[in-house]
């Protein structure tokens, strides 16, 4: 009864930002974005071989899954994939919330289907999960993911799935230089030994790790992101600086190299895009072949920065 190979891109595009109503001090990134920027944004994804989006209803309670159907107007369902989450805090008290839940995204999003259907977060691993069953063997969602989970709550998602014929394809965790819980709990080791795809977002630190932000130039004021990262920026000057270096041999700036870094740990980025000018970045990046001795020069310096980036809805992996 299992569906058919996960298949994705290398590399995922974040409609997190997307979500944001643009008004200062609203949403978690600030942004102001326009219906015109954001279909730039998609065309040129499309072309370059960026098809998988990634969105939550939770971002923008709504909003980002109806902006990137917008976005994506006018494209065959073929040519793309979408990656959508249940989130067990905003669950209502139906019957089976999750297909609720869904069904509200699907109708949000165009679409009679769910190319990757995550549980956003472990609140009870064995209330939820089965109510994926239905779901996968109706055709709505094609395969199913896990999202800040640990290697115990993958392994009961797993067996629970498993029951019914299916499993568990993906895993989907906060990973980056600054944050490797996921990679030090064994959950990456578990991934490549049970052929599970791991998607590792927040590779960027909201923007920490580009090399444009410094103590100078902090992220924009009034976004919650500027709360959580301009007080650690002074720690984070080597590290950015050293990412510079390696990305100017190779024509790349510090944000490429951070998702090459990413990349090259055998995980699937999630980069949040919010101009058409940064699918540049995903090419190049995609390009890089960073050297060993780089690797842990880079992952060293970021030991050394000290700083601790989980985010508040995260539990120790």
């Amino acid at each position: 009864m299992t569906s058919k190979t996960l298949t994705m891109p290398a590399v995922a595009l974040g409609t997190w930002a997307w979500g944001d109503s643009g008004e200062v001090g609203d949403g978690q990134f600030g942004s102001q974005l326009t219906a015109s920027g954001l279909r730039e944004v998609v065309e040129k994804a499309q072309a370059n071989g960026f098809t998988l989006w990634d969105t939550a209803m939770v971002y923008g309670m709504g909003r980002s899954e109806t902006v990137l159907a917008q976005a994506l107007k006018g494209y065959a369902r073929s040519e793309y994939q979408l990656s959508t989450k249940f989130t067990p805090q905003a669950a209502g008290d139906g019957d089976n919330p999750v297909a609720d839940v869904l069904e509200q995204s699907l109708d949000r999003m165009r679409t009679e289907y769910v190319d990757l259907y995550w549980i956003h977060n472990p609140a009870d691993v064995a209330r939820w999960t089965p109510l994926l069953i239905p779901l996968l063997q109706s055709g709505r969602i094609k395969h199913v993911g896990v999202s800040n989970h640990n290697l115990k709550e993958i392994a009961l998602a797993d067996q629970i799935l498993g029951e019914a014929g299916f499993r568990v394809e993906a895993v989907q965790n906060h990973y980056s230089l600054l944050y490797r819980s996921s990679e030090r709990a064994g959950i990456l080791d578990h991934c490549r030994e049970h052929d599970v795809r791991f998607f590792s977002y927040m590779v960027l630190e909201q923007g920490a790790l580009t090399g444009r932000y410094s103590p100078a130039h902090p992220l924009p004021e009034g976004s919650s992101r500027a709360t959580a990262y301009n007080g650690i920026l002074p720690h984070l000057q080597s590290l950015t600086g050293r990412m510079a270096e390696i990305g100017e041999d190779r024509g790349a700036s510090a944000a490429d190299v951070a998702t090459a870094w990413a990349i090259a740990k055998g995980t699937t980025p999630i980069l949040g895009v919010t101009k058409a000018g940064y699918i540049d970045g995903l090419v190049r990046a995609h390009r890089i072949e960073l050297a060993d001795q780089e690797i842990a020069e880079l992952e060293a310096l970021a030991d050394a920065a000290g700083v601790d980036t989980r985010g508040f809805w995260e539990h120790e992996m």
